[in-house]
């Protein structure tokens, strides 16, 4: 009990924004309806098969990566809220008249507009905790934010479930009045920060200054971003294989029984987030990210191997287990690695790049290892997955000892 209370009293004293950011994140999640329930939205209720459900989604992707981009630009050139403002109205708004309209081909395009809208805010969510936070407190504000997606998330679902059947046009609009009352509760009591602000800058490292030119010109005077872009595409390719090869596998061995207990094992990814993020954000706070991020990935390398060769139910859970850990610690240090080497003038720009880098290591892992499995078994699958994490380890390795060049020291003084 002593414990628990060391690991939830480090929480006092962050910055206000980030308890109203947390209690957003929880309010937008237990909401998020939609996205969960896309697949069976899409086949069930639009008489989709799997494999136009499969295109539709793929193409969703495309879409959302494009505003990504526009957001970025969007955000760094006008501001974080007015961004949220603009793109989570309109997609509160279409989905509210999805919500109204009798269901055709129209409201799954609709569904696809909203999505993208709602892709531009994420790097204007992405800058904003990055200007309310400084080097010395992000890590945890981080975390703490992490575990109010998960709460969200722990809920949201089993509500969709329930309205899905018989009440559809309630997970439309659920979806759009919560995301409309997370983002007022953001816009009215969360005040914007100017990058040029004093109090901005002055307990932040140079790295985080403004600077003048093009994304394309920072990305070139800050190789270890472009690096570090390329390593998170490689964990993403493995860890998409928790969504993938995984679901697989027990349904193989176990037969009908295999969803019950994916689900059980996906609950336990949830439980252990919400439980575990503060006791290891403590034993972990005093290391560096970089050396955060390659514990992570060895966290999968292990996790992963392990999937390959235990065909018993506890054993996945303890596999599971090692991998939430492996995920708590890569999401929340991932995150502070790239605001604290990202210029504030530039942040929006950077998150959206980063985010399509990463994303599109999530998104061709199932096309990849699902080949492999097809032509060589699961285990070969796990094996190219685990081997994915030590390509990232490899360039943490690199990148741990470029952040010590003189060069980078010295550009850093500058």
């Amino acid at each position: 009990m002593f414990k628990l209370k060391q690991s939830l009293s480090q929480y006092k004293g962050l910055p206000r924004e980030i308890y109203i950011l947390f209690i957003g994140r929880i309010i937008t999640c237990i909401g998020s309806f939609v996205t969960p329930l896309m697949a069976l939205i899409l086949t069930q209720k639009f008489g989709m098969s799997a494999g136009e459900s499969g295109v539709f989604i793929a193409f969703q992707a495309f879409i959302q990566g494009t505003g990504l981009l526009v957001g970025g630009k969007l955000v760094d050139s006008f501001g974080r809220k007015k961004i949220i403002v603009i793109s989570e109205s309109l997609g509160a708004i279409i989905l509210i008249i999805c919500g109204l309209m009798p269901l055709s081909l129209i409201t799954a395009k609709m569904m696809m507009a909203s999505s993208c809208f709602f892709s531009m805010a994420f790097p204007a969510y992405d800058a904003l905790q990055a200007d309310v936070t400084n080097s010395e407190n992000r890590k945890l504000s981080y975390s703490l934010l992490y575990i109010g997606i998960n709460l969200g998330f722990s809920i949201g679902p089993i509500i969709g479930g329930f309205l899905y059947k018989n009440y559809l046009s309630l997970v439309f609009i659920g979806d759009a009045v919560t995301t409309i009352a997370s983002m007022l509760l953001v816009v009215m009591l969360i005040k914007e920060k100017g990058i040029d602000e004093k109090d901005n800058l002055e307990e932040k490292n140079v790295l985080e200054e403004k600077v003048e030119g093009s994304v394309f010109k920072v990305l070139l005077q800050r190789p270890i971003i472009i690096i570090f872009g390329i390593i998170m595409f490689f964990i993403q390719f493995t860890y998409a294989e928790w969504g993938f090869a995984l679901p697989l596998q027990v349904g193989g061995i176990f037969g009908s029984e295999g969803a019950k207990l994916y689900g059980l094992l996906g609950a336990t990814n949830g439980i252990i987030v919400i439980i575990a993020t503060p006791f290891l954000m403590r034993l972990t706070g005093s290391l560096s990210e970089l050396k955060n991020l390659c514990l992570s990935a060895f966290l999968y390398v292990i996790s992963f191997l392990m999937f390959g060769f235990i065909n018993s139910m506890p054993l996945f859970f303890l596999g599971v287990i090692l991998m939430t850990f492996g995920e708590i610690i890569g999401v929340t240090n991932s995150s502070t690695f790239i605001a604290n080497n990202s210029p504030a003038s530039h942040r929006g720009r950077l998150s959206s790049i980063l985010s399509i880098i990463s994303g599109t290591g999530y998104a061709i892992s199932p096309m990849v290892i699902g080949r492999v499995i097809d032509n060589h078994g699961i285990m070969q699958g796990y094996i190219l997955t685990a081997g994915s994490a030590m390509i990232a380890i490899v360039l943490i390795i690199i990148t741990n000892k470029l952040m010590f060049n003189q060069e980078y020291v010295k550009a850093k003084a500058e």
